[in-house]
């Protein structure tokens, strides 16, 4: 069963392997990938040294899970993400995935406050268009229909905020959406208030960067109501716009929720970052929360490989670059009638069209190339090893169709 189709449907591509950026399929077709699969796969395909860091940690131990135990591996990524995260973090629970890590922030939050005697704060605030997961909370932390639809009631304590997407608002974006902030938080209290949920950049929604100074004053708004901030960098993390988008725009986060690039996709795994600030208001009680797979052993030597891989090969300087020159390459695209904008931060490109085209994706295949288009949206997250040449392919490409 293969998501997003009807069950027993079958996939539309049968994939054989990849190397770098390029895809090849059970027929020997070579697709040039601007997917990275969800974004994940940042040091690209048949990197023997994820593979190989993951043997050898299987040989000696793969996992253990036992409370109170833990295994070098772990221990020492904690050791790196908290590292390579904003300066106030200080602790790291693993998790297998991106949902998994939204579930475990929500938790955390409402609990550091139930620690702190204020068990009212129940409520967490997200946006419309925000995709945060797909498991129990994260739909209805989620502001998209689609994924709560047919599911029963989506689970309680949200409160959708609208999208930080400066087009549709005009050049007073940053200050209506603070005044909508503020509204809410009034209309709701923010004794009743845990946290903010948001991603720096919103992913799904179709790649959409915060308008100029929206995250300083969103998060002055929320140190000054005692709210606290989640981000969600499952889709940000790990070279996309910085090591965390969160330092892009000078954010200071009490919960970072994290995944996907965190092993390019290899294994699953994610983790969550807490700030010190949770770490106090919890005062030291037991956590009652966890995944059998949590900080797997392999899955953890996996990640440092690849961690070591993005940082050795320059691949975060290297998105920045590059995606700053796709960006500027595409903006030739603004002034046709079926494009309503060109955007994005880093490797995190979209086109947002007028209406949907039908036929896009195929075109594509025929191409050489493998396309996403989400709706109207045409979104760009490739690997971050795409070469110059490869680029210019995918440029190429759109600016010839998209007429």
């Amino acid at each position: 069963m293969a998501p997003f189709l009807p069950m027993g449907a079958r996939p539309e591509l049968l994939l054989a392997g990849g190397r770098g950026a390029v895809l090849i399929d059970t027929a020997g077709r070579r697709l040039l990938d601007t997917t990275a699969g969800l974004g994940q796969c940042a040091v690209g395909y048949g990197r023997a040294e994820l593979a190989e860091a993951a043997a050898a940690q299987m040989r000696a131990l793969a996992f253990f899970p036992l409370a109170g135990a833990a295994t070098e591996a772990a221990l020492r990524l904690a050791d790196r993400l908290v590292e390579l995260g904003p300066a106030a973090m200080s602790r790291v629970l693993f998790t297998s995935g991106g949902s998994e890590g939204v579930e475990t922030a929500i938790k955390l939050a409402r609990l550091a406050w139930h620690h702190q005697g204020e068990a009212d704060r129940q409520v967490i605030l997200t946006r419309h268009g925000a995709y945060h997961g797909a498991t129990s909370a994260a739909p209805g932390a989620s502001g998209i229909a689609a994924f709560q639809h047919g599911f029963g009631p989506p689970s309680p304590g949200f409160v959708h905020l609208s999208p930080a997407h400066a087009r549709p608002l005009g050049a007073n974006a940053t200050d209506v959406l603070v005044a909508e902030l503020e509204e809410s938080i009034e209309e709701v209290g923010a004794r009743r208030i845990a946290a903010l949920l948001a991603e720096p950049i919103m992913g799904m929604a179709g790649m959409i960067p915060p308008p100029p100074g929206y995250w300083p004053r969103v998060q002055e708004v929320l140190r000054r109501h005692g709210i606290l901030l989640i981000t969600d960098e499952v889709a940000t993390g790990y070279g996309r716009a910085a090591w965390f988008a969160a330092a892009h725009f000078d954010l200071a986060p009490d919960l970072l929720v994290t995944a996907k690039a965190l092993t390019s996709g290899y294994v699953p795994m994610g983790a969550v970052l807490a700030a010190d600030r949770v770490q106090d208001m919890l005062g030291g009680q037991p956590l009652m929360h966890l995944f059998t797979f949590g900080g797997h052993a392999a899955a953890a030597a996996v990640a440092l490989a690849n961690l070591d891989l993005i940082e050795g090969e320059g691949l975060i300087e290297r998105a920045a670059e590059l995606g700053a020159r796709v960006l500027a390459e595409l903006g030739a695209l603004s002034d046709r009638p079926r494009v309503a904008e060109v955007r994005g931060a880093g490797l995190m490109l979209a086109i947002e069209l007028t209406e949907p085209m039908p036929g896009l994706k195929a075109r594509a295949i025929a191409a050489g190339i493998l396309l996403r288009p989400v709706g109207d949206r045409v979104v760009l997250t490739p690997p971050l090893v795409l070469t110059d040449e490869q680029a210019e392919r995918i440029t190429a490409f759109l600016i010839a169709n998209l007429r």
